[in-house]
């Protein structure tokens, strides 16, 4: 099988908009320099974080170009595919411009609610349809349904260029089962901040970071220390990150991270609707946390 080239940090990019509601092209570019220099592995762009359901089909090429032309080779680049209708994700891997693209992160399709066969099939279909390496992404919380361990596997062996699963569905054990099962050249990569941790612990490859947007230097570092076998400095890190974890994601993800770019003064607090900013409570909060960062 292929081999997982997304190790590391990588970055589940947001896409910054102008207090008018328009994407910020020249704040993005900004924001790539910024993560590339302070520890990026890789980019995952047009997935959740990126508000992707809210973009336009131009702004999303776009915000692609941009990002393929920013980072060049410097490391890969991850893109948001999927959906719940199977022939029409097929069909965007079979026509869509992906130049510049190093893989595909294809979520677990939503409010179908499929059952894991239906999974596999839908998966397996994708795989057919690219010769790109896939990224599986399972997360329950959002989508209604949760693939199982020994589906991800089963796809893992049946599938070449299926190379990894991002898991955000919050359970060490299912983790843990993944990595005990699957095939060699297949990774875990961590879906969820405060997870990511305990999920290298096990063995996971690295992680889709909303967190990196803003704190990249320190979180790659704990990252690095860990698959070094530095537990002990990882989990001092580790732990200075927990109180920022919860503020992320109370309000909603990304409000709590572009609030948090806010304060760092990088970019404005926009968001589309349906979603909407923190709440006053929340920014102070995470402004207060951010005057004692690392």
């Amino acid at each position: 099988m292929k081999q997982n080239i997304f190790k590391g940090l990588g970055i589940a990019l947001v896409t910054p908009f102008a207090s008018d509601g328009s994407v910020d092209y020249d704040v993005l570019k900004n924001l790539l320099d910024y993560q590339l220099k302070n520890g990026a592995d890789f980019f995952c762009i047009l997935a959740t974080t990126g508000e992707t359901p809210t973009l336009t089909k131009d702004e999303k090429q776009k915000i692609k170009e941009l990002v393929v032309e920013k980072v060049g080779d410097k490391v890969p680049i991850l893109i948001g595919c999927g959906g719940n209708n199977t022939a029409d994700v097929v069909n965007e891997l079979q026509t869509a411009d992906f130049s510049g693209i190093d893989g595909i992160l294809s979520v677990c399709p939503y409010y179908n609610k499929p059952s894991q066969e239906g999974l596999y099939q839908h998966f397996k279909a994708i795989a057919g349809a690219t010769n790109m390496p896939v990224v599986l992404y399972n997360v329950p919380g959002r989508t209604g349904v949760n693939l199982k361990a020994e589906t991800t596997v089963r796809l893992a062996r049946d599938c070449e260029n299926i190379v990894a699963i991002k898991e955000a569905s919050g359970s060490l054990e299912q983790v843990d089962e993944i990595i005990k099962n699957k095939p060699d050249g297949f990774d875990v990569i961590s879906g969820d901040d405060a997870l990511t941790f305990p999920m290298i612990a096990c063995g996971a490859a690295g992680v889709i970071s909303v967190i990196g947007n803003a704190l990249p230097k320190e979180f790659s570092r704990m990252i690095r220390l860990e698959m070094k076998g530095e537990i002990e400095s990882a989990r001092k890190i580790h732990h200075k990150f927990t109180d920022l974890f919860n503020l992320l994601f109370v309000d909603g993800n990304p409000a709590g991270v572009k609030a948090m770019l806010h304060e760092m003064g990088m970019i404005e607090n926009v968001l589309r609707l349906p979603l909407v900013p923190t709440r006053l409570t929340t920014m102070q909060k995470i402004s207060d946390c951010l005057k004692f960062r690392l």
